[in-house]
């Protein structure tokens, strides 16, 4: 990767983080855990997946489902950067005049399935990545999953499922935070260590950090892992990133600031004093 294309990446990713805070007010969003995956799907959508505004409806496109629906916002701010979506359409977020709320919707271009309850599309994934088999075409398909999602048993019978299919031609992203809600997940019930397990469940893995576009490259550029399995991406992220104040901390989980707040916060973002903010975390109940 050149130095340019990085810089590219990291300003990019800088836009879409903005956004993501931009929608933390005026009724809020899961912030947190939209920061920790931003560079991920910027990444993915700007160097693996072929796909554009003008091929949404291409069957040989690629596909990627965003199972941890909840942090939907990365993944508008890059389809309103890349020219899928108006950014103006951002400032309807959570109004009744759009669909632009809290988890996917397919009516939105760009979004390939609803999202929201857990554990529900690597399943779906894994049917268009057979599909694609059956059909004989290269579509590949990229599932981004939440590590605190990984609680749901429907992800491990999913994973057996890919695995017995040989599905070479999926891929899963697990934006390894450490977080689930408002608990660490290491406290509530331990993964660890998932490269084993994904490992005995016929999966190739590979760890990377997931805020590096240089090792998010070696690893896509080496998939499969394993000859005819899936493939997984364990991404260590940190909940949170690029706002100090609130990374890593488990009451980040969902924010609804005020309109000043999120303007320290931006300015936070791009370098300013850190806004220590005082606001109450709230919790989607």
């Amino acid at each position: 990767m050149t130095p340019e294309r990085q810089r590219s990446l990291e300003s990019l990713a800088l836009n879409v983080r903005e956004h993501c805070v931009k929608m933390s007010t005026d009724g809020g969003c899961f912030l947190g855990a939209s920061l920790s995956c931003a560079d991920l799907i910027v990444y993915l959508y700007s160097e693996v997946l072929r796909i554009r505004p003008e091929t949404t409806k291409d069957p040989q496109r690629d596909y990627f489902f965003l199972s941890k629906g909840h942090d939907v916002p990365a993944l508008y701010g890059t389809l309103a950067e890349l020219g899928f979506i108006e950014k103006e359409r951002l400032r309807s977020h959570l109004s009744t005049s759009d669909s632009i709320y809290w988890h996917p919707n397919r009516t939105i271009p760009g979004v390939e399935f609803h999202a929201g309850s857990l554990g529900h599309l690597l399943s779906v994934a894994i049917g268009v990545a057979y599909d694609a088999r059956l059909r004989c075409q290269d579509s590949r398909v990229v599932v981004l999953l939440g590590d605190g999602e990984l609680d749901e048993g429907s992800v491990w019978e999913a994973a057996l499922i890919a695995a017995a299919a040989k599905l070479d031609n999926l891929t899963v992203v697990v934006d390894r935070n450490g977080f689930q809600a408002n608990g660490r997940t290491e406290d509530l019930t331990p993964l660890e260590p998932l490269n084993l397990k994904f490992g005995s469940f016929g999966w190739g893995s590979r760890s990377i950090d997931g805020h590096s576009f240089r090792e998010m490259q070696a690893a896509f550029a080496g998939l499969p892992f394993r000859h005819e399995r899936p493939s997984v991406i364990l991404a260590q992220t940190v909940r949170g990133k690029g706002i100090p104040s609130i990374e890593d901390r488990a009451d980040r989980w969902f924010t609804d600031f005020t309109h000043d707040e999120v303007e320290r916060l931006i300015g936070e973002l791009h370098g300013h004093a850190p806004a220590h903010l005082v606001s109450k975390p709230l919790t989607v109940r």
